[in-house]
């Protein structure tokens, strides 16, 4: 028997849309059903935990939807830590009395399910609903049974490039919630991956990038290691956002809402096309349509 992963009573699911920072995802969200004569899902409100650096209060605004932020930084800091970290057992704490205050933002929207559009927190919120996330890496290479592209950051694109790779996808998954081991938010099923975007070097080439690579320190620099690696790596991550994130994120998120998503005893993804269930390994996402990938 096939379940779908949203079960809403709702003829319209509401979904809240978490951000950090520029919004520039959660835009192009709100942009794809704005002309939507009967919406796959409307934005029932925004939730920042960065109202200083992020855009949220100004895209709540301009679409004319409810706004709330939870500052996660002053959050930490009245409880005498000086910066967010999960690193130690207070912390850990702090995150989740963090989330629970949340929760109480969240409570009156009924939310159906959450948008992750550039939300950095690791919140276990995510275990309230399901909450869609786009990643900067094929979540479907795998070695040894493990993806490969996954991590914070630059940390996708840097290991694309330096496994010599010519290409660069974007994947849709639920995330997962957070316990204390890294990867965890990047396993969950895979909803939609882009169209391949080439990787562009400029004028580096790939060996002088691996020795830049061998030669960093062990522990990743607050603000980041700021070499050309990095450099490239974040190019390359801004050409996937406009080429990649905006060609699957939005219409996964919209046939996710709509219902064409389920899942077996198996666990295994399935896809609703032509009134009927098919088993699928992903959805592949293109400027012109979409192919199931079994």
């Amino acid at each position: 028997m096939i379940k779908k992963y949203l079960n809403s009573k709702r003829e319209t699911p509401h979904a809240a849309i978490f951000m950090s920072g520029s919004g520039s995802n959660a835009e192009k969200l709100l942009d794809s059903i704005a002309d939507e004569e009967n919406k796959s899902w409307n934005a029932s409100m925004i939730f920042t935990d960065a109202p200083l650096r992020s855009r949220a209060a100004k895209i709540a605004e301009d679409y004319k939807i409810p706004y709330f932020a939870l500052d996660i930084l002053e959050f930490y800091r009245r409880r005498g830590e000086t910066k967010v970290s999960l690193a130690t057992e207070k912390g850990r704490k702090i995150r989740e009395e963090w989330t629970d205050e949340a929760r109480k933002i969240l409570i009156p929207f009924k939310v159906d399910f959450g948008i992750l559009a550039g939300f950095v927190p690791l919140t276990n919120i995510t275990s309230d609903f399901p909450c869609l996330n786009v990643h900067p890496g094929d979540l479907t290479v795998e070695e040894s049974g493990r993806r490969i592209f996954v991590g914070l950051h630059t940390v996708p694109i840097e290991m694309a490039i330096l496994r010599n790779c010519r290409t660069l996808r974007s994947s849709v998954i639920i995330a997962q919630t957070y316990t204390g081991r890294g990867g965890e938010m990047d396993s969950g099923p895979i909803l939609g991956i882009s169209s391949p975007v080439e990787i562009g070097l400029g004028e580096a080439k790939f060996e002088d990038l691996k020795k830049i690579y061998e030669s960093r320190p062990f522990q990743r620099p607050p603000g980041g290691y700021g070499d050309l690696l990095e450099e490239i790596a974040r190019k390359n991550q801004e050409n996937l956002k406009i080429n990649g994130d905006w060609t699957v994120f939005p219409p996964a998120v919209k046939d996710f809402a709509s219902g064409k998503f389920g899942y077996d005893e198996d666990n295994s993804l399935h896809y609703m096309i032509d009134g009927e269930w098919k088993k699928i390994k992903t959805v592949e996402y293109s400027r012109t349509g979409f192919s199931l990938i079994c």
